[in-house]
């Protein structure tokens, strides 16, 4: 191995050294302690410390770093307190995570590092996030991201790389190549000689470097970091190491040949990096000795401060609260106005107008817009075209491209970018073109997004707006309900308004909300329903449930499209006194609204477009059978659309949806 110095001076090769030598310590103190009991997992990376330490310290310390679980070298290299990561890998209170997360799956903004989930792509994608945060406020930062040559078959890999190249953001995408995907050789990964031959395809420059000499891993991040800086281009950076232990502890190494652990022993980074610095005479065997004692004390006494945690006691209220960021007060802020209908509009002194409920939506767009500055819009085709349901029309030339961005489809990695722009300070709203279409972002949206507060503390200030819903004989894959799938999801708040006014406070109510939001806006209701709008900045209350009208025989619990089918049915058999309750918010739900719709009638019939089984009318079956079985005077039933996918054909679609059985469930509750 052929270490070349350059302009180093003995001092920095000496601080690269002990930044190297820690982490390896560190581990090997690890594996102890997992023998004894006292840590339950570790994922070790001794044999590729180099890349780790030499990246994270080629950047700045303000420069996020998207780290995997075997980069001990990262969290090390930014001075994160030992006693703290040691609280956190025995799963202390005072940890990161506050005993919520495993070894390296968190993170802390103060270090700038981003926690990784256990999937391995969307860490890629949080990084072109944050390179766009720095580009659309003129700083000269990177973000640098690790994937490992397993994770460069994900779709995420792919998708995060494209994006980088497509809008030249100032990226560095690191694959550590040790060889092997847990017992999976590259032999069956791949087909290409190697990984960086990746980058022409993207449109991107690339290099392959060896990951265990700690000095070529140092200069070549530093001399990427200007190039993506002054040519604001991504980079991908391949480094051949090998792993001296199994995928984690547990899994051994028996599928390695030995013959590699033999041959990788000799380019050990620790080792070879020590006997350079004897030959430069920067180091003797006296004071790596002294080095190793030092360090071995230090790692020692932030163990012994590690071990005064207190023993979790589970607080199950805090547990709860911690799922959901709270909403900052600024001092002397002027409040929003919570407006919960036209009366309230009228007492606020807001003029209302009547629009439809497209128009609402856009509204409640461009007056967001106008008061956040940070706030970017992200979608296929929501630019000059102005989106698959013209929505956006004409805000590409009010509010310029950089803030209403055309996305390349690729839903997983918009999400992710969302996420990344969180870190940095950036409000963003994602136009999914089609509802449908989240299942290709699905991982980044329940995994990433939801959990992010819960797990180290920071916000994912996003809004996903999900155009939803039949009606318009758009068939499987256009018209689906799907709300039900993130309801069920600890994190994610979910919207669906049924009116314009609703429409468009909701949205702004999921704008300022620091949670991600899902926005259910359903298809039908865009062009054929109008109703008066506040013209001034409101939001709805995100949680709260509005009663549509009163009345003495039987509730309807609706949300949506539910809505105006319940307004249609009372109308059109104006004998029944229906009281109808719109939800407007699915998670939460408002369960002092739904008890006193419960109370109202005794009989209550929960209507959605949705399919019945897994549907959200069930959840609220199931708790109005729990909390409020003294007030009913017959079952609680649910009308909702057929157990089958959504037809093509109008009148299979009719026959699918649940306003077609309507009428019947209504019979059959009044006649109880």
């Amino acid at each position: 191995m052929q270490f070349n110095r350059k302009d180093l001076s003995d001092e920095n090769l000496l601080d690269l050294y002990k930044s190297l030598l820690l982490p390896r310590m560190i581990e090997e103190k690890m594996l102890v302690l997992l023998r004894q009991g006292k840590i339950s997992k570790w994922f070790s990376g001794i044999g590729q410390e180099a890349i780790s330490v030499g990246a994270t310290l080629a950047l700045e310390e303000d420069e996020w770093i998207m780290p995997l679980h075997r980069n001990l070298g990262v969290f090390t290299s930014r001075d994160m307190p030992l006693h703290k990561l040691f609280k956190q890998w025995q799963g202390s209170r005072d940890g990161y995570s506050k005993g919520r997360e495993r070894s390296f799956h968190f993170g802390n903004k103060e270090h700038h590092i981003c926690g990784m989930i256990s999937h391995l792509g969307p860490q890629l994608a949080i990084a072109d996030g944050v390179a766009l945060a720095h580009k659309l406020k003129g700083e000269q930062k990177v973000s640098l991201a690790f994937t490992g040559d397993g994770g460069t078959s994900e779709g995420d890999f792919h998708e995060a790389l494209n994006v980088a190249a497509v809008w030249d953001l100032p990226v560095i995408f690191v694959i550590e190549n040790n060889g092997y995907g847990l017992s999976t050789p590259v032999s069956e990964q791949y087909r290409c000689f190697s990984l960086v031959e990746r980058a022409k395809g993207y449109g991107m420059e690339g290099v392959r470097i060896d990951g265990n000499n700690i000095l070529t891993v140092y200069e070549t991040i530093r001399g990427i970091r200007d190039y993506c800086i002054k040519n604001q281009k991504p980079y991908l950076v391949e480094c051949m190491t090998f792993r001296m232990r199994g995928h984690e502890e547990a899994s051994g190494v028996k599928y390695v040949p030995k013959h590699l652990f033999d041959l990788w022993e000799q380019k050990d980074p620790v080792v070879t990096f020590e006997k350079f610095l004897v030959e430069q005479a920067v180091l003797t065997e006296q004071t790596i000795t002294a080095i190793r004692s030092e360090t071995r004390e230090h790692i020692e006494a932030e163990l012994r401060l590690a071990y005064d945690s207190q023993v979790i006691v589970p607080n199950t209220l805090e547990e709860v609260n911690d799922v959901y960021a709270q909403k900052e007060i600024v001092a002397g802020a002027k409040a929003i106005p919570q407006l919960n209908g036209v009366e309230s509009a009228h007492e606020e002194g807001f003029e209302t107008t009547e629009k439809r409920f497209i128009e609402g939506i856009r509204e409640g767009l461009i007056q967001s817009m106008e008061l956040h500055s940070n706030l970017v819009l992200m979608g296929q085709d929501i630019a000059e075209y102005g989106g698959a349901f013209k929505i956006t029309e004409g805000l590409m030339e009010t509010f310029g491209k950089p803030r209403v961005r055309n996305t390349p489809i690729c839903e997983s990695a918009i999400v992710g970018a969302c996420l990344g722009m969180a870190l940095e300070g950036h409000k963003t709203v994602m136009e999914m073109q089609f509802a449908d279409f989240v299942t290709v972002g699905f991982n980044q949206v329940v995994n990433n997004l939801a959990k992010l507060h819960y797990r180290w503390g920071h916000h994912a200030d996003t809004v996903i707006r999900m155009p939803t819903g039949g009606g318009v004989g758009a068939g499987p894959f256009h018209s689906q309900s799907n709300e039900a799938w993130f309801v069920h999801t600890p994190g994610l708040k979910v919207v669906y308004p049924s009116t314009p006014m609703d429409a468009k406070g909701l949205l702004i109510a999921a704008i300022n909300d620091p949670n991600p939001v899902l926005y259910f806006e359903h298809k039908a209701l865009y062009r054929s329903i109008s109703g008066p709008v506040p013209a001034g900045y409101y939001e709805t209350p995100i949680g709260k449930a509005r009663l549509v009208q009163d009345g003495d025989d039987l509730t309807i619990i609706s949300y949506g499209a539910g809505v105006h089918w319940a307004l249609d049915y009372a109308k059109n058999h104006p004998n029944l006194s229906l009281y109808i309750l719109d939800l407007r918010t699915l998670l939460p739900l408002d369960y002092e609204a739904i008890r006193a719709a419960v109370q109202a009638t005794g009989k209550v019939i929960v209507l959605h477009e949705d399919t019945l089984t897994g549907g959200i009318g069930g959840e609220i079956a199931a708790w109005i059978g729990e909390n409020c079985f003294e007030h009913l005077d017959a079952p609680v039933l649910r009308c909702a659309s057929l157990d089958t996918p959504i037809p093509f054909n109008l009148e299979l679609e009719k026959n699918f949806m649940a306003y077609s059985r309507l009428d019947e469930m209504v019979e059959k509750l009044s006649n109880y």
